[in-house]
Order: structure tokens, then C-alpha cells, then sequence
């Protein structure tokens, strides 16, 4: 790990705070996926849309691993909701699928600042929604259903499977990789991982404010912990990163989700930071992780 942030120290890459958010998605773009494993081959992979909240239609991806595959999983991209898509996430969605045996649904939700809080929310959950009730129409899996993301795909996550409790829409699991779940980025993690560490501080409060006020922040659609009840909500996957600004409310979520009698399964990576799960090519971390994400919802989609 501390050679691959040597390496990318190296490249002397201007961070995410100092462009635009425009200049910041291409510049992902550029990078995201050279740490990443090769992109699997899938016996499909197909782009389609899917209705927004407000009736936008939301591009989105669907990875298929084989023609028995069993469960799909909604899966909902990291990059602070200002950056990153379909092809930011491309190889960890084909790694999930390979590994779980069920289809991945991946998300375009729209980002911020263009949409701020709570668009991404919404189109999760319409997203969500769709697939439950039209889904079965292309195909998909409807009856065997997960939600899932990484970052602040993990808080959209979260959140969804919340308003799916809410609604009565069954999930058979959240699977939610280095979540952030906190309002206001003070955790004892965020201050011992603030520099230097592939996630820092200003880039974090960079993300938050293209994409929320600080009046909003306490909101639990944006801080899951601080959801008043979580009982009843679909058992949790949480991968969280040792060297990461969001380990401490990662765990602490967790922790919340076994106290309201939750099934959580919770791995704390030793040694790696923030987005290690997308450097297949360079950590053993990230390829045991990603094996180990998709035998637990292979299980979780069992009948």
C-alpha cells in the first residue's frame, strides 16, 4: 500500500480540490481504473436506462456472469457525488458479479453540484424501485434483490435499504464498502488519516460542499447514523479500510446496525486506504476483498 501511494505521489496529479468538477470527472476518468483488474469478460454487458426520480432516464449498466445467474445487485458508485460513473466503475462491478454469480445493475445517478442533495437519494431509490417492480420485464432477478456501493455509493447504499424497510420493498442484503455514514467528517479516523493518505480532509469537505449544505448535513439521508431506528433493515456486508478517513463511522455503523438486531458481517482491511477495493492489479487486499464480497451475497441470494 505505501508503495502504491508512493507511486501515485509520483505522478504529481493535481487533486480533486483544485479543479472543477468537471475537470475532477475527467481527471478520474483518466485514472480510475489503472490500478484495477482487467475487465472479465461477462456473457453480457448492456447499456439501458432507468427512470430517475423526477422521470429523468438514468443511464445505467447491466453485467450479467453467466445465463444462470441468480440475484441482482443495484450497485451505486463512489466519488464524493460529485465524480465518477459507469466507466469509473466498470471493472469492480465485473469482479462482483463474477465472483457472486448474480447480475450487477450499475447506476449513472446524477451528480452534484449540478444536482445537489437529495437527487443522488432519489434516483437510488427510484432506481430501486424500478427494478423491484418493472425489472422482472428485461429479465432481471426481482425477487432476489441487493443494494450496494462503495464511499458515497456505500451512503446511498445505506440510506436505500432504509427507505426500502420504510416502503416494505425486501432486500436481501446492503453491501456497503467503506461507507461514510457521518454528518460532519469528526471521527477520530478523519483526523489520524486527514493527509496523505489517498482520501485528505479538503477534498473531503471539497466533495461535501458541491454537494450539500452544511444546515442539511445532519440529515440522516446523508448520515445514516444518524437514521433514528434501524431495525428491520437488510442484513449488511461492511468492508472498511484500516487507513481510511471513514473506518471509524464505517465500524460505527456496523456496531448500530448489530445493536437494532441487524446481520452484519463486517471485514476491516489491515494496512490499506480508502479505495483499495479498486487496485486489483497491484493488492492482494483488493482481489481477497473483492472474492470475499461476492461469496457473501452469492450466499445471501441463496434461497
Amino acid at each position: 500500500m505505501a508503495g502504491v501511494l508512493d507511486r501515485i505521489r509520483r505522478a504529481n496529479r493535481p487533486p480533486f480540490h483544485t479543479m472543477t468538477p468537471q475537470q475532477a470527472r475527467v481527471a478520474y476518468v483518466t485514472g480510475a481504473e489503472v490500478l484495477d483488474l482487467p475487465r472479465a469478460p461477462m456473457a453480457k454487458v448492456e447499456n439501458l436506462q432507468v427512470p430517475g426520480a423526477d422521470g429523468a432516464l438514468l443511464a445505467a449498466r447491466r453485467y450479467r456472469p453467466n445465463e444462470s445467474a441468480r440475484g441482482t445487485l443495484l450497485y451505486l458508485h463512489g466519488g464524493g457525488f460529485t465524480i465518477g460513473g459507469l466507466e469509473t466503475h466498470d471493472s469492480l462491478c465485473r469482479q462482483l458479479a463474477l465472483h457472486s454469480g448474480a447480475e450487477v445493475l450499475a447506476l449513472d445517478y446524477r451528480l452534484a453540484p449540478e444536482h445537489r442533495f437529495p437527487t443522488a437519494v432519489d434516483d437510488s431509490w427510484s432506481a430501486l424501485r424500478w427494478l423491484h417492480g418493472e425489472g422482472r420485464t428485461l429479465g432481471f432477478d426481482s425477487d432476489r434483490l441487493a443494494i450496494g456501493g462503495d464511499s458515497a455509493g456505500g451512503t446511498l447504499a445505506a440510506v436505500a435499504a432504509i427507505l426500502a424497510r420504510d416502503h416494505g420493498l425486501p432486500l436481501r442484503a446492503q453491501l456497503l464498502i467503506t461507507p461514510g455514514t457521518t454528518a460532519h467528517a469528526d471521527t477520530a479516523s478523519h483526523h489520524l488519516f486527514a493527509n496523505g493518505f489517498l482520501l485528505d480532509a479538503t477534498t473531503i469537505e471539497w466533495f461535501f460542499e458541491q454537494y450539500i449544505d452544511r444546515s442539511q448535513r445532519s440529515d440522516w439521508r446523508f448520515a445514516p447514523l444518524n437514521a433514528e431506528e434501524l431495525d428491520g433493515v437488510a442484513p449488511a456486508i461492511v468492508l472498511v479500510a484500516e487507513c481510511d478517513p471513514l473506518c471509524d463511522e464505517g465500524v460505527a455503523y456496523a456496531d448500530r446496525l448489530r445493536a437494532a438486531g441487524v446481520e452484519v458481517t463486517l471485514d476491516l482491511v489491515r494496512g490499506v486506504t480508502h479505495d483499495f477495493i479498486k487496485m486489483g492489479r497491484a493488492l492482494d487486499e483488493a482481489r481477497h476483498a473483492q472474492a470475499a464480497l461476492g461469496a457473501a451475497l452469492r450466499r445471501a441470494f441463496e434461497p
